[in-house]
């Protein structure tokens, strides 16, 4: 499956960035787009609007969570491995942008704070970073599993 392509078509249909994400792993993670959308619908807009993490960087860490998680709070070398995988795919999306901080991503854009969601118009898409984004996670996230990376 193309989960960029998926990513940007579940963008473009109205989810949030991170539902966007996250859901286009459906067919990996195992849960259905109505759970995978309930389940990541907090984390958009840097979670809830509020302009803290890129909803991206939140869908994608969801999904190595599901893939590549630990569950075992005494293991420590679970722990230690599965944050060194969300520290190297921080590394790739600020090393292709800067930040994973939403509202340092919206620099120099029309984007207001407040808690309501804006429409999607092509206003919307045309002065935003928001659909980049979106595909930039899903890509670095596919590459990290394909090229095998395990929890140890």
């Amino acid at each position: 499956m193309d989960h960029v392509k998926r990513a940007r078509d579940l963008f473009l249909e109205g989810y949030n960035c991170s539902q966007a994400v996250f859901c286009a792993f459906d067919d990996l993670t195992g849960l259905n787009l109505s759970e995978s959308a309930r389940l990541a619908s907090s984390f958009g807009g840097g979670m809830g609007r509020l302009r803290e993490v890129c909803g991206t960087v939140s869908g994608a860490l969801m999904v190595l969570g599901l893939l590549r998680g630990y569950d075992d709070p005494g293991d420590m070398e679970a722990k230690k491995n599965h944050y060194h995988l969300v520290q190297d795919f921080a590394s790739r999306f600020k090393e292709k942008n800067g930040t994973i901080i939403c509202r340092e991503l919206l620099e120099g854009t029309n984007a207001r704070p407040g808690n309501e969601p804006e429409g999607r118009t092509p206003e919307f898409y045309a002065s935003r970073p928001c659909l980049r984004l979106v595909e930039e996670a899903a890509d670095i996230l596919e590459k990290m599993l394909e090229s095998g990376i395990q929890q140890k």
